[in-house]
């Protein structure tokens, strides 16, 4: 599962966040650059005010790659009380450096490298942060207001970094100016946690306060994660679950349930396909079309809460297809199809691939796939605190 990340600049921001559901209190200087890092006196203050109710990072600031003034700001940083500390790590000849430099600091310090989408990032640091006893690692964007991390980096690539964070059993984390639409596409790859400061914002902007209703919006697009739950004694976040309902928790594909036909169409890419040896030279032209019948939300589409997006479609054949190379396409639209049925709003799909650059004629196949009722039923989801609860979700 995936945790939320608010970025704050104090205790007030801190207690919006929380009472929002906030998993990961961060606290950062919205006004100064990427990672400009606030005052230790504000960082000790923020930590004693969410007193361990959720995990506290806080940033360094954009700092010079001088292997001595990373290791003190980290110090000093960690010195504050906050559970984990986030460094950016910059494009320089010595970066490599202070990434060694910080295995000291690291074995009593939890430390996030920040790599930045926008700067070229070296995945190839990975292996040296996890030697170096990293926490984690996070893909940001450092020029805010100049792109998305979507926009600089494609869905494949996102997914190769998580993916060898795993391997390097380092934490990961994606941020830099998410938007709503964004949450269902990177909650594919399933990072360790997303980061939000702009889109918590009034009028999503960074430097304006954290509004609750925007807080609200996020944490409804991204499911709870059991490591957050509300502790003994401690009020949870009020959370809609009609609107957790009409996002896939909670469904049951009969005919008494309205559905909507989500589609991709004549979506063409170069794919690595087909059995014969001569066709693994060069990619092929592909052409896909979706259709995925969903089941309806309880509400006129107002948002993002209530739809499934066809990027999610889209997304899904690019880092099906940027894996490996497949010999059939029976087996692509199959893997396309199963992806696709993984949203538990989706009750039955069909699935055309063709393969274009065989002759005269497009080839390829087409299939539909159902979800069984018995397994959507199992899938229902009920929050857990008896059975007015559970009516309610009902």
């Amino acid at each position: 599962m995936t945790l939320l990340l608010a970025s704050v600049n104090g205790p007030a921001e801190a207690e919006i966040a929380l009472a929002g559901g906030a998993d990961i209190i961060d606290l950062k200087d919205a006004t100064q650059g990427a990672l400009g890092a606030l005052s230790s006196d504000v960082v000790r203050a923020t930590h004693d005010a969410v007193r361990g109710r959720r995990p506290v990072s806080a940033v360094t600031g954009d700092l010079p790659m001088r292997p001595d003034v990373i290791e003190s700001a980290v110090t000093q940083m960690a010195g504050a009380g906050v559970d984990y500390v986030k460094i950016g790590l910059f494009p320089d000849a010595q970066r490599e450096a202070c990434i060694r430099t910080l295995s000291r600091v690291a074995q009593t310090t939890k430390i996030v490298g920040v790599l930045f989408a926008d700067l070229e990032p070296d995945h190839t640091l990975l292996k040296l942060m996890a030697e170096c006893g990293f926490a984690g690692a996070m893909l940001d964007t450092a020029r805010k207001g100049e792109g998305r991390l979507l926009d600089r980096m494609d869905i494949a690539a996102l997914g190769d970094f998580v993916a060898l964070c795993r391997r390097n059993h380092m934490m990961s984390g994606l941020a830099g100016s998410l938007e709503a639409p964004d949450i269902p596409r990177l909650l594919m790859l399933a990072p360790d946690f997303l980061g939000f400061r702009g889109a918590l914002c009034a009028g999503r902007d960074r430097a304006a306060g954290i509004d609750p209703e925007a807080v609200a919006m996020v944490r409804e697009l991204i499911p709870p994660d059991v490591r957050s739950e509300p502790r003994p004694g401690e009020a949870g976040a009020a959370v809609d679950y009609r609107l957790l309902a009409a996002r896939g928790y909670f469904i049951d594909p009969d005919d008494t349930h309205a559905t909507d036909c989500i589609f991709v169409r004549d979506f063409l890419l170069p794919v690595r396909i087909g059995a014969y040896a001569h066709e693994r030279a060069k990619p092929q032209n592909v052409r896909f079309n979706v259709e995925a019948k969903v089941v309806r939300s309880g509400r006129a589409a107002a948002d993002m809460r209530d739809v499934f997006s066809y990027d999610v479609i889209i997304d899904g054949i690019r880092m099906i297809v940027a894996r490996e190379h497949i010999a059939l396409v029976e087996t692509l639209a199959e893997r396309i199809a199963s992806l696709v049925l993984a949203n538990d709003r989706v009750v039955d799909v069909r699935v055309r691939v063709e393969k274009l650059d065989i002759g005269p004629a497009g080839v390829g196949v087409e299939i539909r796939r159902e979800r069984a009722a018995e397994i959507a039923q199992e899938r229902r989801f009920y929050p857990a605190g008896g059975s007015n609860d559970q009516k309610a979700a009902e």
